[in-house]
């Protein structure tokens, strides 16, 4: 894609996690000073369905900045919404470069480690696990649960929003989420309440806002208004903010499958301090 401004043609890989789709930007073999021209405005561009390539995010690899005794990242992701505003973290995104590293032919960790890759984010180092049947598990680390948890009654906060009290859960998965449970998420109007609701003063630096239907003791089914995207047909972290606070809550148990529009997510978390472990697939489009 050729920005005019500054005349650079930047390669890119289409790619998406359940219908949640990127636009990836490889630079990881790039010094700082040969960067593709990547900036806000760039990134609106190129998201924009209609005179863009199209895409929710755009996810940008470069080298990593940091290391560890035992061990280097493999790379730096760097998050653009598609109006532009970055993001600390995406659970679809990351699966994605995990699959697209291993494409690449970037090693994996090794012993206890084999088929791992680290990933720097804004919310931190991410471990990720690409299985042998190329699903992807992530170690999206322990959730930060807000206000509306505390027992016995752990009902929620209020928020008033388009004339209506709505109760909500707030939890930070890297990036803030306001969890609504609902009785048919179907029928529910995701995109007046969601886009009201991430631009509410109560949450400062914008919210994703995920609406929950308990479908069952083990499976939930959300829709996804995503901070800086709008209603999406997945969102990982959303995922994982969802199954956290549902079991937080004692509306379900174990092992949680979480239906969005665009499939399943297999969520794991074990409780207060554990970190939140989310299975699911990728896939590439196309390349330009």
């Amino acid at each position: 894609m050729t920005q005019n401004m500054s005349r650079k043609t930047i390669s890119f890989i289409k790619m998406h996690g359940l219908g949640n789709d990127f636009i990836l930007i490889d630079d990881l073999s790039k010094s700082s000073s040969h960067l593709s021209p990547v900036t806000p405005e760039v990134a609106r561009k190129i998201c924009h369905r209609r005179f863009g390539v199209g895409a929710d995010q755009v996810l940008w690899l470069k080298a990593p900045r940091g290391s560890t005794a035992r061990s280097m990242p493999h790379a730096r992701m760097e998050i653009f919404n598609a109006d532009g505003s970055a993001a600390e973290m995406c659970g679809n995104g990351i699966r994605a470069v995990a699959l697209y590293l291993k494409g690449r032919g970037s090693k994996p960790g090794v012993g206890e480690h084999k088929g791992e890759y680290k990933i720097e984010t804004l919310a931190g180092l991410i471990r990720v696990l690409v299985l042998e049947n190329d699903l992807v598990r992530v170690d999206m680390g322990p959730p930060r649960l807000g206000g509306g948890f505390e027992k016995p009654e752990a009902a929620g906060e209020t928020l008033t929003v388009l004339g209506q009290k709505l109760a909500f859960y707030e939890v930070s998965m890297g990036n803030p989420h306001a969890v609504i449970f609902v009785e048919d998420v179907e029928r529910y109007p995701v995109d007046q309440f969601g886009s009201a609701i991430e631009r509410n003063p109560r949450f400062p630096e914008r919210t994703n806002v995920e609406f929950v239907q308990v479908m069952s003791p083990e499976k939930l089914r959300i829709r996804v208004w995503e901070r800086g995207a709008g209603l999406t047909l997945a969102c990982g972290t959303g995922a994982c903010a969802a199954a956290v606070t549902a079991l937080a809550t004692a509306k379900v148990k174990g092992k949680v499958t979480v239906q969005l529009p665009g499939g399943d997510l297999a969520i794991e978390w074990a409780g207060s301090g554990a970190s939140v472990l989310m299975e699911g697939a990728a896939d590439e489009v196309f390349r330009g």
